[in-house]
């Protein structure tokens, strides 16, 4: 039987030795100013800087591929006023940029939902999503609930809110609640109608409550989940990049500035809208690819992320214009 390919992987405590390391001797920041900025004791400080030093990663320069990774991580949060990025490195090829971008969110969620003052997260759905759920280290959460903030797609996949969702609240020993609505509703009236119900209104208000979130981009091409498997019957890519659509944020098609473009999908979405984000504490976007730069930049934009994740070309095409 043939083996399965090898997985790019996100060393997770070579990062942190890494973060540990620059913080202390590029950034200049005392023990103390480290272990508080990167949420960790100032015993784990002192360990991961003599560790450091031990592998060979701190010589008289960075011996690290995560190094570069900082100064983007930096200048995206200035460009777009984020409290967090996570730039891990470009992967060897092309295709595999989903997988480096799914496997740096798997890890940054490990640090998110192990943090007890979240207590309910909601989970977008899509391939980058999935992948994360791959990576994500396993505990025991049974405090935590896990919430599907997106209506889902009417035939099975398990890039589906339903099977991402349930996957994670297993992961974590968590209850979790979906969202039982499809995507798009028939007509703008229908659509209404159902956002009506209580049943509806109770998840809403609860996604809109939810103490972090985690959601993808999507472009306007047939890689795009959303665009392959979820438009409503009549929708065509054409006719949203003619109406000037860039990508995607939850269902509702956004352009270059990242707002709603002037097409009848956007009055079919059944969920939540752009503006409830600037409720949420804590927004992670999560993507990656030249195909994604458009609609990150625009969603990024509007200044309702908190935490991006990506890998280092596609946060170099984003600081660089």
């Amino acid at each position: 039987m043939a083996r399965a390919p090898k997985l790019p992987q996100i060393d997770a405590e070579q990062r942190f030795l890494a973060r540990v390391a620059w913080a202390y001797y590029v950034e200049g920041l005392t023990q103390e100013k480290v272990a508080e900025k990167l949420g960790a004791t100032r015993l784990r400080v002192n360990k991961a800087l003599s560790e450091a030093h031990r592998v060979g990663l701190v010589r008289i320069t960075f011996n690290t591929a995560y190094a570069a990774c900082f100064d983007l991580e930096q200048a995206l949060c200035e460009k777009f006023g984020l409290q967090q990025a996570y730039v891990a490195p470009a992967p060897a090829q092309d295709g595999d940029v989903q997988t480096i971008t799914g496997a740096a969110l798997g890890n940054l969620l490990s640090e998110v939902l192990a943090d007890p003052a979240v207590k309910s997260f909601g989970m977008s759905w899509g391939g980058t999503l999935n992948i994360a759920t791959r990576f994500l280290a396993a505990i025991e959460r049974p405090d935590l609930e896990v919430i599907s903030v997106m209506g889902g797609l009417t035939r099975g996949s398990d890039l589906n809110s339903f099977e991402i969702t349930t996957r994670l609240a297993d992961l974590m020993g968590a209850q979790h609640s979906y969202f039982t609505a499809p995507l798009y509703a028939g007509s703008a009236e229908s659509r209404d109608t159902i956002m009506q119900l209580d049943v509806f209104r109770e998840v809403l208000e609860k996604i809109r409550r939810v103490d972090a979130m985690a959601m993808a981009a999507g472009d306007l091409s047939k890689r795009s989940l959303l665009m392959r498997d979820a438009l409503p019957s009549g929708t065509t890519i054409e006719e949203l990049q003619k109406a000037g659509g860039v990508g995607d944020i939850l269902g509702t098609v956004i352009d270059a500035q990242g707002r709603p473009i002037d097409h009848p999908i956007n009055e079919k979405v059944i969920g939540i809208g752009i503006p409830d984000l600037a409720r949420i504490p804590n927004v992670i976007l999560a993507a990656g690819g030249a195909h994604k730069v458009p609609v990150c930049r625009a969603i990024l934009g509007l200044g309702l992320v908190n935490t991006f994740v990506t890998e280092e070309a596609t946060a170099r095409a984003l600081v660089s214009e």
